[in-house]
């Protein structure tokens, strides 16, 4: 019982510890490390997109659904760089916070069909949505470090559940279709989060606009 409380003391003031470093970290610095995870992020979303391409059957191109149909369509987002750049650093934080946790869901619904996915790469595929998995957490605990540092208005969270079930299919096409389909969405979002944090980054930088 004493080694127990033991360890859990421990593990207690190695949390304060890092939070205490954290909270130490120059906005700037944070902004630099959130930025780099989050274009890891995408591209690694891109690289996986690549992978499903290869053997993936024509007729389930034409059956993908429409972009309006990810769950995350309903948040009103910046649609370029230059609306990007129109809106308050606080709500740019927000809408990335808001995406990134949306996907908390859908990516254990992808890595559990990863494992029987009917394609050629699905080891490979396997492994790399499990490597999502670990940035969107990584860059996500950082996010709201960052949150804490940039006011309430950064720390407002819109709530975009998934309803889309954990059953992708019971045929090979629908299988591959819907799981292209979610993946299709995750890229699309890690890339408005990786702009929205490129332009804080920026922001933060006093560059000018044109140069973000």
């Amino acid at each position: 019982m004493a080694q127990r409380h033991s360890d859990g003391n421990k593990l207690l003031m190695t949390v304060l510890y890092m939070v205490a470093a954290c909270s130490a970290v120059p906005i700037n610095d944070l902004l630099d490390r959130a930025s780099q995870r989050s274009d890891k992020l995408h591209s690694l979303s891109t690289t996986l997109s690549h992978d499903l391409d290869f053997n993936f059957p024509p007729i389930g191109r034409m059956a993908m659904p429409r972009p309006s149909m990810c769950h995350t369509s309903s948040l009103q987002t910046p649609s370029d760089k230059e609306q990007a750049l129109q809106v308050s650093e606080s709500e740019l934080l927000s809408l990335a916070r808001s995406l990134l946790q949306a996907w908390a869901d859908p990516l254990v619904v992808l890595s559990t069909s990863a494992n029987t996915l009917p394609h050629p790469a699905q080891s490979t595929i396997s492994n790399k949505i499990q490597e999502l998995q670990e940035h969107t957490k990584s860059l996500g605990d950082g996010l709201d470090i960052l949150s804490g540092k940039m006011g309430p208005a950064a720390q407002l969270i819109s709530s975009l559940p998934y309803r889309g079930g954990n059953d992708i299919g019971q045929d090979r096409i629908s299988k591959l279709v819907n799981f292209n389909f979610l993946l299709s969405c995750f890229r699309r979002d890690s890339h408005k989060i990786d702009s929205f944090l490129k332009v804080l980054r920026c922001r933060a930088a006093k560059l000018r606009p044109e140069m973000c």
